[in-house]
């Protein structure tokens, strides 16, 4: 960002406060109760953060220190404490509620099972046996490579029950993918399935891991195959076993062992800047306590809630939000193995009235979507349980979160759109539904205990509405420990030294405060564009491209530009057809003029391509740097098999007009 700033240029003027009865009856109630735990949090930090453990957690051993930082930027929390994270989401509700439902599954095809917490108390305590019976000791690292079932969250509960280390890589990653992760986690065993099932498609798994094998066989040394769909698949003799064989028959009492609040949980892979995956490393004791106050605070957790979370436990939203968080707090969760829109576009619709689902929380891009797929669908649905709305993954753009407020929640919601990242464990700034008034698009304030700010490269805080670098001042029990292998890696990239002198964690996103102190992301800082001298933020260009009634998505992208430094290149997919080369050029007129008028000329888009739909994983996430590269007129070399649509691609290289 050198001695310039990020420009914002998005103006949000609508505000929605808590209802009184929802308010009245929230786990924090009004913004005087936010700002009590906020100026608790301030004034003794550390005896804030240890209060919370002691009151949230069950521990094997009491911890007496809270915060290690003698190592910084290495942060260890509750270390002298031991605790399980299986017997927290499991054990402890046994007693009190071993009959409720804590799992109602949905299949692609939509029937429907109910788990009790007994029932996954012993499935979790079977598999544990199994991976002791085959060998697997603390620390031992697991790759799961599943569906998104039941089974899925069992194996990862069985890892953390005897302390090895899962690695989830998301079904929808390619076997070099799949390969690389093994390789760099040093896994001993891989957890897979014959084949998911989604959409009506069936997608090999088995025989994805076999090709990851060909190349890493030679470290694995067992790999168990649940039967999802029955389909053959090659069995290798003396590695590969089916689930029920390794775990039908082991008893349902596997005691849960006692390890230190910082031994190693789990491993995520998630992308960096130099294309080399990221092995983001979380402990046991202080991700666990940002997964249950989360669930508290922003999902206003209560006791009769029926929640669903939609992302898979490939990526971190599905680790905490689905696997670890929700089971923390003894809650009855949905899990859905399809896509929103098989066998129609209103099956998200449909699953919520039929499950009496009370909290929804999903992508933006997944929401747009279903804008696209058909607006007044909801309206067709019982939605009336519905108490509490979310987003996650990225800036949710105004219009389409006055929709998903206005349509899908009935003006009645609050809707929390929550930022935090892989690294940070668990959400770091969201509205907290029964205190904080919310802005269409804006994350607003962080939770307590977060001291999030906007700073400049020597660390000043910037002034309201100025852009700057997004960081988080002082350490906090959910956040990352190291990169696996690469600790280096790690400080480089989380405290790097040109910024603030290495003293603040640093997220790699841009932001701006308002009047008001509330946050708005204005995208990464590496989609920071800088157009004859001013760096504006993607992501409110683009917010102002889809809140254009013929737009149902726009990713916008900067190229070189000799005359400009950078020029902005919107993709864009209308609610209609896409244009005709006759009626393009009018309409790219148009939609340049309507940036200019939302924003200014300096940010209307230079070129606009067209396409069906955007790039993206199958877990929703546009890959804007396949864009940027389009977007240059380079080739593409790298791995598009983590695409769920790569004919897309070929699209949108197309100039139309």
């Amino acid at each position: 960002m050198s001695d310039s700033k990020i420009e914002s240029i998005l103006h949000e003027e609508r505000r929605f406060e808590p209802s009184a009865a929802f308010t009245a009856n929230a786990n924090v109630s009004g913004m005087e109760q936010y700002r009590q735990l906020c100026q608790q949090a301030e004034e003794d930090w550390q005896g804030f953060w240890g209060d919370c453990a002691r009151r949230e957690m069950d521990w094997d051993k009491p911890f007496s220190t809270v915060y290690d930082g003698s190592d910084a930027p290495h942060h260890k929390w509750f270390n002298d404490g031991e605790l399980n994270i299986s017997a927290n989401c499991l054990d402890r509700h046994l007693s009190t509620r071993g009959d409720k439902t804590a799992i109602i599954f949905e299949d692609d095809a939509g029937t429907t099972e109910l788990w009790s917490y007994r029932q996954l108390h012993e499935a979790v305590c079977r598999f544990a046996n199994g991976l002791l019976a085959a060998g697997l000791q603390r620390g031992d690292r697991v790759i799961i490579y599943m569906p998104m079932r039941p089974q899925a969250v069992v194996a990862m509960q069985a890892c953390a029950r005897i302390g090895a280390v899962h690695s989830v890589v998301f079904g929808g990653f390619s076997a070099k993918s799949l390969e690389d992760r093994i390789q760099d986690a040093g896994a001993k065993m891989v957890i897979t399935a014959d084949e998911s099932v989604r959409g009506g498609k069936a997608i090999a798994l088995k025989a994805t891991v076999d090709a990851a094998l060909s190349a890493c066989s030679h470290q694995v040394q067992t790999v168990v195959v649940y039967q999802r769909s029955g389909a053959p698949v090659a069995m290798q003799e003396g590695r590969d076993v089916y689930w029920h064989d390794f775990s039908d028959h082991q008893s349902t009492d596997c005691p849960p062992v006692a390890l230190n609040a910082e031994a190693p949980l789990f491993i995520l892979y998630t992308s960096g800047s130099t294309g080399k995956p990221k092995g983001i490393l979380h402990t046991c004791g202080g991700y666990l306590l940002g997964s249950i106050l989360s669930m508290r605070w922003v999902f206003d957790y209560q006791e009769n809630d029926v929640y669903w979370c939609t992302a898979d436990v490939g990526w971190i939203t599905g680790h905490t939000y689905v696997c670890y968080g929700p089971l923390a707090v003894g809650a009855t969760q949905v899990i859905f193995e399809g896509i929103p829109t098989y066998p129609h576009a209103g099956r998200f619709w449909e699953i919520i009235a039929k499950h009496k689902v009370t909290t929804f929380y999903t992508a933006p891009t997944a929401i747009r979507s279903l804008i696209k797929a058909g607006a007044d669908l909801p309206k067709q649905h019982d939605l009336s349980s519905l108490r509490i709305l979310g987003t996650v993954g990225e800036p949710i753009n105004p219009e389409a979160w006055m929709w998903y407020h206005e349509v899908v929640g009935g003006r009645r919601c609050p809707i929390v759109d929550t930022w935090w990242q892989t690294e940070t464990g668990s959400n770091v700034i969201a509205p907290l539904p029964g205190a904080i008034t919310t802005k269409p698009g804006s994350c607003t304030l962080p939770l307590p205990g977060l001291f999030a700010a906007v700073v400049d490269e020597q660390g000043n805080d910037v002034g309201n509405g100025e852009g700057g670098y997004l960081v988080i001042k002082k350490p906090w029990p959910s956040q990352l420990r190291t990169i696996w292998g690469d600790d280096q890696r790690y400080c480089d990239t989380y405290y790097p030294a040109n910024i603030a002198g290495g003293r603040f964690y640093v997220a790699g996103d841009s932001a701006r405060c308002d009047e008001d102190g509330y946050f708005w992301i204005m995208g990464r800082i590496d989609d920071v564009l800088n157009v004859s001298g001013h760096r504006l933020g993607t992501m409110e260009i683009e917010s102002a491209l889809v809140a254009n009634p013929k737009i149902a998505e726009a990713a916008v992208v900067g190229r070189p530009d000799e005359l400009t430094g950078e020029a902005v290149v919107a993709f864009v997919v209308l609610k209609g057809e896409r244009p005709t080369a006759e009626n393009a050029t009018a309409l790219m007129t148009e939609l340049r003029d309507w940036v200019g008028k939302e924003i200014g000329a300096i940010a209307k888009p230079k070129e606009i391509r067209f396409g069906d739909n955007l790039p993206k994983t199958r877990s929703g996430k546009i890959m804007r740097r396949l864009l940027r590269i389009i977007a240059a007129g380079e080739e593409i070399t790298q791995d598009v098999s983590t695409l769920e649509n790569p004919a897309i691609l070929e699209q949108l290289k197309e100039k139309i007009g």
